[in-house]
């Protein structure tokens, strides 16, 4: 398999070496996961350190609410709830930030601010320019899978193979991305926990329980699984209260193979993904009799 990496202007980071940790930071009014609680642009740059003081390796940036059901977002109201943000948080931070869009326009305004990174739920089907401006600015993108679009994606999804379907998803999305000048080297896949997969079908924990699957496309695998539906209905908690349940989800993720882990809580995260990678990385010195 090829060495894994990825190549910021803040930091390169060997995948090899360890696992990724994204903070999520939601700018939105509706998130499903913090209630739009950081909303209000101080609270969100607080937040936005909170996360890179507590370990994260990766701050991704959302200003459009992505939980079933919701329309697309106008692009200027996006642009005014992300861009400042970026602004301020790329002078007081020394990790990469990513934005969490699918719009060109947002991307570059985002790129040229200074974030590094482009996670693209549509992976390039929403915006037609999106995959030249991250072929122009090189940067990492994440390609996820999702069935329909947001507004669409929970109504009644079926797979007659979910592994099968999202390994030629992720195919012909990689070999678009190449063939319009985004790196090869650059691109990470994110099998969209959550985005077009039914409760009632276990898809969630399906791919959960067969990620090493997706490890024959020699991609880094990012997962995000923080506070989701699947969780709360395995528990019978609120968003709020899951934060053990994505731990573990975290630790079986990683233990099939992921490479970056998505999350809205990282100091205790980074605690349990030390010790996952810690058991993953130690050898036997002598043979065992």
């Amino acid at each position: 398999m090829n060495h894994l990496s990825l190549r910021f202007r803040k930091k390169n980071y060997d995948l090899s070496q360890r696992t990724l940790i994204m903070g999520a930071l939601n700018v939105t009014p509706d998130s499903f996961s913090d209630g739009g609680v950081f909303f209000d642009r101080e609270k969100a740059i607080e937040q936005g350190l909170r996360l890179a003081q507590g370990g994260a390796d990766i701050l991704d940036i959302g200003g459009e609410s992505t939980r079933p059901g919701t329309k697309p977002l106008e692009e200027e109201e996006e642009i005014r709830r992300v861009i400042p943000l970026i602004q301020t948080l790329n002078q007081k931070i020394d990790i990469p930030i990513s934005v969490d869009t699918r719009k060109a326009r947002v991307a570059e305004k985002a790129l040229e601010t200074g974030a590094e990174m482009i996670n693209d739920i549509s992976a390039l089907r929403f915006d037609e320019g999106m995959a030249e401006v991250v072929a122009r600015w090189k940067v990492p993108l994440v390609l996820m899978h999702m069935r329909g679009n947001p507004e669409t994606m929970q109504l009644d999804p079926h797979y007659d193979d979910l592994i099968g379907e999202i390994l030629s998803f992720f195919r012909e999305r990689t070999a678009f991305a190449e063939s319009r000048g985004i790196l090869a080297d650059q691109i990470i896949l994110d099998p969209g926990i959550g985005f077009g997969k039914s409760l009632e079908e276990q898809h969630n924990l399906i791919l959960l329980k067969y990620l090493q699957n997706f490890k024959v496309l020699e991609k880094p695998l990012l997962i995000g699984t923080s506070r989701k539906a699947f969780i709360g209905k395995i528990l019978g908690l609120p968003p709020q209260e899951r934060e053990e349940g994505t731990m573990a989800t975290v630790a079986v993720a990683i233990l099939n193979g992921v490479n970056i882990v998505r999350v809205h809580e990282v100091e205790r995260m980074r605690r349990v993904v030390q010790v996952i990678d810690a058991v993953l990385r130690c050898t036997i010195r002598t043979p065992l009799s």
